[in-house]
């Protein structure tokens, strides 16, 4: 046996090995955590059950659930990029624990991208689920499964950034309720349980460009009226994303 067989070879492992480690972690955090849990995955349950088994909101369809089930795939999207992300990047900036991270071996950049694939799990984790449940109630899907993709990855680009930008400039505590605000509210007038025609015409031509309501809309022409991909909503989320993506990048505090 030559000396220096077990000699200690210290470094950082590959950068891809650490981005699916932390990938990982980020994911097992996000599914262990209660609060997250319920606003990513039985909020959005609740209410595709709901509101597709009792006649409360006029949807205009045949079936309640073929108007609900799209809205409520963005509004999963939207809870787990935008909701979820912002309000545990801000604490983990509050506690430090991004400073730490930002400290070791791991990019930042990488940090960022483990955190937007943990993002994308859950995703692919709710919109499996609800998908279960709007075939159970009736929901008949048509359209391209491509156009749907491509919708959902603009979608999770533009709320992920906004949700970043947020966490990144404000304190935790606002964060918290801010992000949840802004769930309500879009919630409410994104077109996700109420159309929006049923808005007066000044508030919805305001409306529409929204990214919740262009997800949502996109989703509907394709998945209800089996349309091919919506550009003009595609170009809504894509607008959003750049800028909430380039917002967060340049503004971003680690402390």
């Amino acid at each position: 046996m030559s000396t220096g067989t077990y000699a200690p070879k210290p470094g950082a492992a590959p950068v891809g090995r650490m981005i699916a480690a932390q990938t990982a972690l980020e994911t097992r955090m996000l599914l262990r955590n209660g609060e997250q849990l319920l606003l990513t995955v039985i909020i959005p349950s609740l209410l595709l059950v709901l509101f597709s088994t009792v006649d409360i909101v006029d949807t205009g369809a045949d079936r309640a659930v073929d108007f609900l089930a799209p809205g409520v795939l963005a509004l999963a999207v939207m809870s787990t990029a935008f909701t979820g992300q912002a309000i545990a990047t801000g604490f983990e900036r509050r506690y430090g624990v991004l400073k730490r991270l930002g400290a070791s071996p791991l990019p930042r950049w990488a940090l960022m991208t483990a955190k937007t694939l943990s993002v994308l799990v859950t995703e692919v984790l709710q919109i499996a689920l609800l998908t279960v449940i709007a075939l159970a109630l009736g929901w008949s899907p048509q359209g391209d499964p491509v156009s749907v993709l491509g919708l959902l990855v603009l979608g999770t680009a533009a709320f992920s950034g906004l949700g970043l930008l947020m966490a990144g400039t404000l304190k935790a505590e606002a964060t918290l309720a801010a992000a949840n605000l802004v769930f309500l509210l879009l919630l409410v007038g994104g077109g996700v349980i109420v159309p929006l025609d049923r808005f007066p015409e000044a508030a919805r031509s305001a409306l529409e460009l929204l990214p919740i309501s262009a997800l949502s809309d996109g989703l509907r022409g394709v998945l209800q009226g089996g349309a091919a991909m919506p550009w003009g909503d595609a170009l809504i989320l894509a607008v959003w994303a750049l800028l909430g993506l380039g917002a967060a990048a340049r503004f971003f505090r680690w402390e």
